[in-house]
């Protein structure tokens, strides 16, 4: 096997995990079919086709706005067709993941906790865009889901005088509360449960293990600052609604 090209071994490896992935979804009767499977394909071109635009980005700093600006289309654009039940989802989402992505990179560079580069900007806002991603779509799914489950006593509220906003209320604290458990349930476990991918990844480029240590902490604090705002103004932006999503069938 040591004397296969490392791609070949890369190549090989993916598709034993992919197989055993597929393998075990199967006997378990898991109806995600090939799913994992067209993602990890989807994620390896998707990563070939950054990695030769990054190097292009690098060698000229005015394309990083144009990098990030295309990362932050598409996070925006899987976010909303999530939460497509939810009027307004696609504006409500844009405002969350722009503004926390925006605002948390503004406060990072703005302190120096990080030098602006390109490098920097880019990895650092690739990996806030994410965090805002998911926690848009984490809190609208729980959002949609609660203003289903507890529909009764919603409109019991509103008939007794309450703004949809007030009726609401509870549902949208919690929505936000929920999705940002696993940010702050990673955060609490690194180091002890897991070694993170910017931390792994900075000892690999040959950093410090502690400059690696602080670069890890600079992403933590970032994801749960940009999760927190995105998660609210999600919850607040749709969290009261006009109408109330249809019960499903």
């Amino acid at each position: 096997m040591t004397l296969l090209h490392p791609d070949v071994r890369l190549g090989l490896g993916v598709l034993t995990l992919i197989g055993l992935t597929w393998l075990v979804l199967r006997v378990a009767r898991v109806p995600l079919g090939w799913g994992p499977a067209w993602a990890v394909v989807r994620g390896a071109a998707q990563l070939a086709l950054v990695g030769l635009a990054l190097r292009g980005v690098f060698n000229a700093p005015p394309f990083v706005a144009l990098a990030l600006t295309m990362m932050l289309t598409v996070a925006i654009h899987t976010a909303a067709r999530r939460l497509k039940a939810l009027p307004g989802a696609l504006s409500a989402v844009a405002l969350a993941c722009s503004s926390a992505a925006i605002g948390t990179l503004v406060v990072i560079f703005a302190l120096g906790m990080l030098d602006l580069s390109a490098r920097y900007l880019v990895a650092l806002g690739g990996i806030v865009i994410g965090g805002t991603m998911l926690a848009a779509t984490l809190t609208g799914r729980r959002l949609a889901a609660g203003l289903e489950s507890e529909r009764d006593e919603i409109e019991g509220l509103l008939a007794l005088g309450a703004t949809p906003r007030q009726a609401t209320a509870r549902i949208c604290r919690r929505s936000v509360a929920e999705a940002m458990m696993p940010v702050i349930d990673q955060t609490r476990t690194t180091g002890l449960v897991t070694l993170p991918g910017a931390f792994i990844g900075a000892l690999l480029g040959g950093a410090d293990p502690m400059d690696a240590a602080r670069f890890q902490l600079v992403v933590l604090c970032a994801l749960i600052h940009a999760q927190a705002i995105s998660g609210v103004v999600v919850a607040y932006r749709l969290g009261a609604p006009t109408q109330l999503p249809p019960t499903a069938s």
